[in-house]
C-alpha cells in the first residue's frame, strides 16, 4: 500500500524513542527530563526501583533512589505532549493484559498505596453515557451497529437500547457483558459499522495511527467514529514550556491538545464533524474530556 503523507509512512518506523510528533509528524520538539512511573516500568520491562548505597561501590554516581528515566516531548507545531518511550506490542500486552484485575491491582497498590480503593470506583460504569448519545445524536443512523475498539467489557458503550449489535475488540482479554460479542482485530476490520467508539484509548497507545488506520477499514461513507480522550489540566492552561511541568509518565503516554487531535485525524484521513469539551465526574473526581465525532474524508 502506498501512503499519501509522511506521517503515515513514519508510523511504521515504530521508533523506540520518538524523534518526531506522533500526531503531526513534525521533528520540531522541545524536551525535558522525566521519570517513568515504577508500576509501568515494572509491568512493561520488569524494571524495578533500587536504592544505591555504598555497597554498590560506584565512584561517580551519588547514593539515592534510582528510577527509570525518560523524556517529556512537546511538539512545537501542534502542541502535543508525550513521553519519548514508545512501547512495543509485547510491552503493551504486558501492561494491559488483565487490566484492573487482581494481579494488576495488587502490583499497582504496592507501588501506589491507595490505588485499590480508587480502582473500585474506576471499574464502575461511567455516568455520562447520555452525554455521549446527545453529542452523537445528529450523526448516527439506524440500524445501529457498533464496534467498540478498546471497549473492555462493553459496560460503558452507549446506545444500549438503540443498537442492534455490539462488537468489542480489546487486548485485555476480559469477558464481555450482555449481548456484546468479543471479536479479533481481523474480524473487526473485515466488517463495516455505523458507529465506532474509540473511548479513552488514544492516550494510552504509543502509536495512535496503529489504532486509527485499522479503524478506517471498519468504516464506509455511512460510518461515524467517536473519539474521547482526557483533556488534561496541563493542556487546557496557556503556558510556556509545558514539557518542563510534566515530570512523570504513567499509563497515559499522550496528552492531546485540540490542535494535535485535529492534526492526527487529518493525517489519518478523517473529517471532524463536531468537537466538545465535556465536564463531568469519573469515580467522584471532576474531569474534562475532549469529544470528537468524525467520518472518512479520503482513502490512504
Amino acid at each position: 500500500m502506498e501512503f499519501k503523507n509522511e506521517l503515515v509512512r513514519a508510523a511504521f518506523a515504530r521508533q523506540r524513542l520518538a524523534s518526531s510528533c506522533v500526531c503531526c509528524g513534525s521533528d520540531d520538539l522541545a524536551d525535558s527530563p522525566a521519570v517513568l512511573m515504577p508500576f509501568i516500568a515494572d509491568r512493561a520491562f520488569g524494571w524495578r526501583p533500587v536504592i544505591i548505597d555504598d555497597s554498590w561501590g560506584l565512584k561517580t554516581i551519588q547514593n539515592g533512589n534510582a528510577y527509570s528515566i525518560c523524556k517529556t516531548l512537546r511538539c512545537r507545531r501542534c502542541d502535543h505532549l508525550f513521553c519519548d518511550i514508545r512501547f512495543s506490542d509485547e510491552e503493551m500486552n504486558s501492561i494491559y493484559s488483565g487490566y484492573r484485575e487482581e494481579a494488576y491491582v495488587s502490583l499497582r497498590e504496592y507501588y501506589e498505596p491507595g490505588y485499590r480503593e480508587r480502582n473500585n470506583g474506576l471499574v464502575q460504569s461511567i455516568t455520562y453515557k447520555d452525554d455521549i448519545e446527545e453529542f452523537l445524536s445528529d450523526f448516527v443512523k439506524d440500524p445501529l451497529t457498533i464496534l467498540d475498539w478498546g471497549g473492555d467489557t462493553g459496560a460503558n458503550t452507549p446506545f444500549e437500547k438503540r443498537r442492534v449489535s455490539l462488537d468489542i475488540f480489546d487486548i485485555s482479554g476480559k469477558a464481555v457483558e450482555g449481548d456484546a460479542r468479543a471479536v479479533t482485530r481481523e474480524q473487526a476490520t473485515s466488517s463495516k459499522y455505523r458507529l465506532i467508539i474509540c473511548s479513552q484509548i488514544l492516550e494510552h497507545v504509543p502509536f495512535p495511527l496503529d489504532v486509527l488506520l485499522p479503524v478506517r477499514e471498519a468504516m464506509d461513507s455511512e460510518s461515524i467514529l467517536y473519539i474521547e480522550v482526557p483533556y488534561e489540566d496541563l493542556m487546557r492552561i496557556e503556558m510556556m514550556d509545558k514539557e518542563k511541568k510534566k515530570r512523570h509518565w504513567h499509563e497515559h503516554v499522550n496528552f492531546y491538545s485540540q490542535s494535535s487531535m485535529d492534526a492526527l485525524l487529518k493525517n489519518c484521513g478523517f473529517d471532524v464533524l463536531k468537537r466538545n469539551i465535556l465536564i463531568t465526574e469519573v469515580a467522584g473526581t471532576g474531569v474534562h474530556i475532549l469529544q470528537v465525532a468524525c467520518r472518512l474524508s479520503w482513502r490512504l
